[in-house]
């Protein structure tokens, strides 16, 4: 479920207004913006920046860009972006780093939908006039441009149907693979990135019965390995998203200096989609709430954006 707290109606000229009054003039009420952007939808986000634009012939994702800076900058430009572009620019973002981040194109290949992915692809050739895999195969290379290439490529099956007999031929195919240390195998790829996600799980499964524990505790050798560690992530991710997004916040929060990309990412992402199941998990195995953790690691109108889209009201 979302955190996301937005009204059924609202009037979106009248929230163009307000956000000129908070922006125009001298210094920003960043709080009189957040209290607007952070309590609507994708929808009303659209409705608000075209009510913007043509009331003010201004682009209000550009004078956001102006007006406000450093952490909070970056979220509320995330944010008010449409969900598929926003993916594609953190994929392109990722892709551009040194070194490239290639959790995230793991991420969203393996956890979004077919429908999702293939809307984010378009979004990206849309915005920056190349396909995804083109960019990969530029800027990542070896066995993790393959795999990355692999995910990002398929449109996978999305039918619940399980074939117990194929869930056991290749849960020993990734055995053998596994005990001969090739984990770059054609085979191995090939099954992590084109089998539906709930024949991936059935076989998962049925390795972790046949073997006596998760494949991922198999899928280790040198521990800066990125495609080893691309490998784990996406069967993370297909196997329980929320387990896997508990566990990046927990790791964005707990390390020395909060990584801010991560959780910005993370709550930005999931807000309108299931980021009160994420925080539910979170509670569980901290023993603190999210709200909390975020409250206690960031500071300012930061702060309050992402607890804003957190859900917590004052």
């Amino acid at each position: 479920m979302a955190t996301l707290i937005a009204p059924e109606n609202n009037d979106p000229i009248a929230d163009a207004e307000a956000i000129r009054k908070a922006v125009h003039g001298f210094g920003t009420n960043e709080k009189a913006i957040i209290s607007i952007v952070g309590h609507r939808n994708a929808i009303q986000r659209k409705m608000l920046k075209q009510a913007y634009e043509e009331t003010f012939q201004e682009n209000l994702t550009k004078r956001f860009e102006s007006e406000l800076s450093g952490n909070l900058e970056k979220a509320v430009f995330r944010w008010m972006l449409d969900p598929a572009d926003r993916d594609a620019v953190l994929i392109n973002t990722a892709m551009k780093q040194s070194p490239p981040d290639y959790r995230v194109i793991v991420e969203f290949s393996s956890i979004y939908s077919p429908e999702e992915l293939l809307a984010v692809k378009r979004a990206y050739q849309a915005r920056y006039k190349h396909s995804v895999e083109e960019d990969l195969a530029v800027h990542i290379s070896g066995d993790l441009g393959k795999f990355l290439l692999a995910l990002v490529g398929i449109y996978r099956y999305d039918g619940e149907e399980i074939n117990a007999r194929l869930a056991k031929s290749e849960a020993t195919v990734l055995n053998n693979a596994i005990n001969d240390k090739i984990f770059n195998h054609v085979e191995v790829i090939r099954i992590i990135s084109t089998r539906s996600k709930a024949q991936l799980i059935g076989t998962l499964n049925r390795y972790k019965d046949d073997y006596n524990t998760s494949i991922t505790k198999h899928l280790v050798n040198d521990p800066a390995d990125q495609y080893l560690a691309a490998l784990r992530i996406a069967i993370r991710c297909v196997n329980d998203p929320h387990k896997y997004y508990e566990k990046l916040l927990r790791n964005a929060l707990n390390q020395h200096g909060t990584d801010e990309d991560v959780l910005t990412r993370v709550i930005v992402t999931r807000a309108e989609k299931d980021l009160k199941d994420i925080k539910e998990l979170y509670y569980k195995r901290n023993t603190v709430t999210l709200d909390h953790a975020v409250g206690k690691k960031t500071s300012g109108d930061y702060k309050a954006f992402l607890l804003t889209l957190l859900g917590k009201e004052d």
